[in-house]
């Protein structure tokens, strides 16, 4: 245990706090601030605190925060340091009994909060717990509850078993799409979109692995929670709307690092036991679905372009 992880411990085990947030910003200025606005709110009957940390945006988000919202704690990286590690410099001096992850692209209610709050003190062996995310179109962000991607439930995934039969418990595991989204679940992981995890939990797993860069690092979280003994919910009495990779939509890298995500978890946490043929298919769809994602995005990137041309002879 380093210096740092010693002194997050420290932090928690002398918290007083109930609650405190982090949110990474990375060229979202407009979105932030629209989730500023409703955290605000969502705060009021909460002691909270609330840090946002900027990966160098080259928009006006830090200059925005800092006018507009000085209750806010703002820690300024002079690159993009990724999801994991933007968070682990604020895990290692937050003071909340819980600590929420919470994406710049979300927009809370006022009773969002003090409900997920009071719901992980009405249930000691939870370790984390997200609420029903929505999309824009009020459809379910299937990311909000799934099960770990064994080598099993992710062969059924890449085979297309999961859309065929969704509402098989095998098959639609993987999202577990094969249960109500209106019941309270205990799953395997929730996103880190909104996750809000004990600070005891974290005290005997430490702060998220830095090998992940923007995916991966929440669903590597909640296994280690889960590994420890703590149970995961997802509760869908409290939804949050998320207007979802608001920051990566357009992004190649993102296509890369989802992908390279899957690589890691996949040989952190199961390469070791896994028979090689079903080892050569892992590793095969994940190649495989990498490939087809890049040459989707080329075809579009292509089709801009000349689009682009198009008006320009127009014009």
């Amino acid at each position: 245990m380093d210096g740092v992880e010693t002194q997050a411990y420290e932090n928690i085990k002398e918290a007083m706090m109930d609650l405190s947030v982090i949110i990474v910003s990375y060229n979202v200025s407009s979105f932030l601030d629209q989730a500023l606005i409703t955290l605000a709110d969502a705060i009021q009957e909460l002691d909270t605190e609330v840090y946002i940390v900027d990966n160098a945006s080259r928009d006006d988000s830090v200059c925005m925060v800092k006018k507009k919202y000085p209750w806010v704690n703002i820690i300024e990286n002079s690159e993009n340091l990724g999801f994991a590690r933007a968070n682990n410099k604020v895990l290692a001096r937050v003071k909340g009994r819980y600590i929420l992850l919470l994406n710049p692209d979300t927009v809370l209610r006022k009773d969002t909060l003090k409900t997920m709050v009071t719901f992980l003190d009405e249930h000691p062996e939870a370790g984390a717990a997200g609420p029903k995310l929505v999309l824009e179109d009020g459809s379910l962000d299937l990311a909000c509850r799934r099960s770990f991607p064994t080598p099993q439930v992710a062969m059924y995934r890449m085979l297309g078993l999961s859309k065929l039969f969704p509402d098989h418990p095998r098959f639609g595991s993987y999202n577990l799409t094969y249960l109500d989204p209106d019941l309270v679940a205990q799953v395997d992981s929730v996103v880190g979109a909104f996750m809000l995890v004990r600070g005891e939990a974290i005290q005997q797993v430490g702060l998220l692995d830095e090998d992940f860069f923007m995916y991966g690092e929440d669903l590597d979280w909640a296994y280690r929670i889960t590994q420890a003994g703590w149970t995961v919910y997802y509760n869908p009495a409290v939804t949050v709307l998320h207007v979802k990779r608001a920051a990566s939509r357009h992004s190649r890298r993102a296509a890369r690092e989802f992908y390279r995500a899957m690589r890691i978890f996949y040989y952190k946490h199961y390469a070791n036991s896994t028979p090689f043929w079903l080892h050569w298919l892992v590793l095969s769809g994940i190649s495989l679905r990498a490939g087809l994602a890049r040459a989707q995005q080329l075809v579009m990137e292509n089709g801009i372009q000349q689009g682009a041309l198009v008006i320009r002879n127009v014009e």
